[in-house]
């Protein structure tokens, strides 16, 4: 059987193992310490913007409490975009809050800015108050719209919240992801652009709401010689050894989303001749995806075959793929959940497929991805 092809593996440096041995030399095994300050500075340092980064121990946690900090509780609405993985809903919910949810574009797949403002004119006349957050996704690192995201959500006074979990080092018009709003989430899971093994972390505006995120997550202890207690706190500070290794990879972030890139290119240039597919492209030359997942879209009538035949037959051939994001106004937990759809995310999730684009996977190993389907399309 030919070797396993991955969708998104973990990629090493090399340096990580340095970084780690220090914090184990220096007995700085427990959560916090020298490599989790260098750890934040380097990310700060990277996206600009003099943006400060409080790291932690998961995206999800990051999300969690940009959404303390703005003060979501019980009783509010959040605004989230419908198309993508349920820990950019799953926050809301803990903090007994309401996701309202807004289907997507079809440029960047992303939150439709038109649709975002006919959702809060809606639910200000329905509720008679305005929502409490808006959750813009940068889908498989693809930027959203966020110009005109950002200048609905300042008419209205609504505070932004980047999930940029997918879109570390994706830029648009020059500014990176996670930067545009007053939070922004990246997550540093095994199978993003790097990886701390787990982990994530918040980008704040402004260092005192970097220090109250670092205070909630470390059980919001006051300063006090004993332990002290008056917000509930979280259990989400990154630990030093996790970020040893997020210091390890910030040393390849840049050749690693090099490499996603060129990945893309093999892709779009060995698939643009296949009838009815389609690869995922950058809208305009002032949108730059870190390309996470290259993905494609495949229309049956044109091309005689699903992508979920697609999906079958590169899994015959030890090739492992995805489906797009069930939406997630289409999940069971959240039947309940306004929504405002437009049919795109439903019928993107219906024709989408994510192909392997890890950093670590060689040209032959994209072309026998590209060899795969072009036999699925010449045997229709």
């Amino acid at each position: 059987m030919n070797k396993r092809i991955w969708l998104s593996l973990a990629h090493m440096s090399g340096r990580e193992q340095d970084f780690i041995k220090e914090a184990f030399d220096t007995n700085w095994v427990v959560p916090l310490g020298p490599n989790v300050d260098a750890f934040e500075k380097e990310l700060a340092d990277y996206v600009g913007q003099n943006c400060h980064v409080v790291a932690l121990s998961a995206g999800t946690a990051a999300l969690h409490l940009g959404l303390v900090l703005l003060g979501v509780g019980q009783g509010d609405e959040v605004i989230c975009q419908s198309f993508t993985f349920s820990a950019s809903a799953n926050p809301i919910v803990y903090q007994g809050a309401t996701p309202i949810f807004v289907d997507s574009e079809t440029d960047t797949w992303n939150m439709d800015p038109e649709l975002l403002e006919e959702t809060i004119k809606d639910r200000l006349k329905k509720t008679g108050k305005l929502p409490k957050a808006i959750i813009p996704v940068h889908l498989y690192g693809m930027p959203a719209k966020m110009n005109e995201i950002h200048k609905i959500a300042t008419r209205y006074q609504i505070p932004l919240l980047e999930d940029a979990a997918e879109a570390l080092g994706s830029e648009y018009y020059g500014q990176k992801c996670g930067t545009f709003g007053e939070f922004g989430a990246l997550s540093f899971n095994g199978n993003k652009i790097i990886t701390t093994s787990g982990g994530g972390a918040l980008i704040c505006r402004t260092e005192e709401e970097a220090k109250r995120t670092k205070f909630f997550a470390t059980q919001a202890r006051e300063n006090f010689p004993y332990y002290q207690h008056e917000h509930i706190g979280y259990n989400y500070r990154m630990s030093n050894i996790c970020a040893g290794i997020g210091r390890g990879q910030m040393t390849v972030l840049d050749k690693h989303i090099a490499r996603r890139r060129e990945i893309h290119a093999l892709y779009s240039e060995g698939l643009r001749t296949i009838p009815g597919i389609k690869v995922m492209q950058n809208p305009s030359v002032n949108v730059k995806s870190n390309f996470w997942l290259t993905c494609i879209l495949v229309d049956s009538k044109i091309a005689g075959y699903t992508c979920e035949d697609i999906r079958l037959h590169l899994a015959e051939e030890n090739i492992e793929t995805r489906p797009l994001w069930k939406p997630m106004h289409l999940q069971p937990i959240f039947t309940n959940a306004p929504a405002y759809v437009n049919g795109v995310s439903e019928h993107l999730f219906q024709i989408g497929l994510c192909l392997p684009s890890g950093s670590s996977l060689s040209d032959e190993d994209i072309q026998r991805v590209i060899d795969s389907i072009t036999l699925l399309q010449k045997k229709h």
